[in-house]
């Protein structure tokens, strides 16, 4: 546990820039307008002192850390912070603890700031939530995490969830050109001039991560010799020097997105199915297999009856994958995608799957019809266990008879679409249900 705040006059030798240069004020906050822009609740509770208990979720350097900083320079409550990661229950009582004591002796509320929230299990974020019910403290929890999946419902419910965005290439510049002009905590002591081109090409390789954008044009200040007048120039050779191709961090949250995406691009655009594959498996690392799992599962669920070959494809791809590898073995999953993608679409398989679930539900047991039981033994026939008629033996090798339990009889489950060969199957199905009932 340590106080969390800004020393402004603190020495900046040996500190990053990114770090010198981080923000104190709204004023000088880069990005999440939508939240923190002129008017918005967050900012007006915030130039208020009147936060409450709140959850930042975003991706890594969006600012949420910052945004805490922000906070706590703002109040003039008590401001802790904990690190998810190696905070224990008996840190947690202890911040209670005393801000009971600020409560109590001061009237002064205490303002807990919690980071990497979802790294704290079950029980110790059980711990907080009477704390932050009765008012004890007030929550500022951030993590990169869905909080949906990794912070208890109760803690959820009693907390204002602000979700911040991924920054962009303009956000970047607009730290960049700030840290050079600052002559205090930036690069402003320095005689530097940056071409606009070396900045874009730091904006676009740091991805919308200003860290990483500051982190880059302070490397290339620090190690290009200046000129004859004493000017360092950063050139787009120098900026492609201090900085390489982005890394891209695929959070358990990322990877569910990403997946639901393909999925989902399965059912409408062989484009978007193509690239989001792609884009997991070579920006994010992901696995291939965790793609054509899906991918067999979206051609019996999407796909189903209209193009059984579509579920072929796949697996045939899958077998490829685990004898040729990757990176060669990309060109035969992609090819399943895109068979998969532009094949007809049925989902009566998941319907008839859905309708005999639910009938288990309206019925208590199930006996099997006494012609459809066992008779490979000496007396079946004694039970009554006869009457079964052999559908080969009868025109078209199709013949009426009773198959489900007398329970569910006259239910439909399967009803074939008109897709693909589905419609065949559905003319056979309307045929035979025509033929039933001429016959009783």
């Amino acid at each position: 546990m340590d106080l969390f705040t800004y020393d402004n006059d603190k020495k900046t030798e040996g500190r990053l820039l990114a770090d010198r240069i981080r923000p104190r004020t709204l004023d000088e906050y880069v990005g999440q307008e939508h939240i923190v822009g002129p008017g918005k609740l967050l900012r007006r509770a915030i130039e208020a002192d009147q936060v409450s208990s709140i959850l930042l979720y975003g991706p890594p350097g969006t600012g949420k850390t910052t945004l805490a900083g922000i906070i706590s320079n703002a109040t003039n409550g008590e401001f802790v912070r904990l690190n998810a990661v190696d905070a224990s229950v008996k840190d947690v009582r202890d911040v209670i603890e005393q801000a009971k004591a600020n409560k109590a002796m001061y009237g002064k509320k205490t303002i807990l700031f919690l980071d990497e929230v979802h790294r704290f299990n079950s029980s110790r974020q059980d711990a907080l939530l009477p704390s932050v019910e009765q008012g004890i403290i007030t929550l500022i929890g951030a993590t990169t995490e869905n909080p949906f999946h990794h912070v208890n419902g109760a803690l959820l419910s009693r907390s204002t969830l602000f979700e911040l965005k991924a920054l962009t290439r303009e956000h970047s510049l607009m730290a960049m050109k700030r840290a050079l002009a600052d002559r205090e905590r930036g690069l402003g002591f320095m005689q530097i001039e940056a071409a606009e081109e070396a900045l874009q090409h730091i904006a676009s390789m740091a991805n919308g991560d200003i860290r990483r954008s500051l982190n880059a044009l302070e490397l290339a200040a620090l190690t290009t010799a200046p000129g004859a007048d004493g000017t360092v120039r950063i050139t787009l050779d120098v900026a492609e020097e201090s900085i390489r191709k982005p890394t891209i961090k695929a959070d358990e949250s990322t990877q569910y997105d990403v997946l639901s995406a393909f999925h989902k691009s399965v059912r409408g655009s062989s484009d978007a199915a193509l690239y989001w594959f792609l884009y997991a498996v070579e920006r994010l690392g992901m696995d291939p297999m965790t793609f054509l799992r899906r991918l067999i599962v979206a051609c019996s669920e999407d796909i189903g009856l209209a193009n059984p070959q579509a579920m072929v494809q796949a697996v045939t791809a899958m077998d490829a994958y685990h004898k040729i590898g990757w990176p060669e073995a990309k060109y035969n999953i992609a090819q399943a995608i895109l068979f998969a993608v532009e094949s007809p679409k049925s989902n009566s398989i998941p319907i008839a799957i859905m309708n005999v679930m639910q009938s288990f539900e309206r019925t208590k047991s199930a006996d099997v019809p006494l012609h459809l039981r066992d008779t490979h033994y000496k007396g079946a026939t004694q039970l009554g266990h006869a009457g079964y008629k052999y559908p080969h033996d009868y025109p078209g090798h199709y013949v009426d008879q009773q198959y489900v339990p007398d329970a569910i009889r006259g239910e439909r489950f399967f009803e074939a679409s008109d897709q693909g060969t589905e419609q065949k199957m559905k003319q056979n199905q309307q045929q035979r249900r025509r033929s039933a009932e001429r016959d009783h």
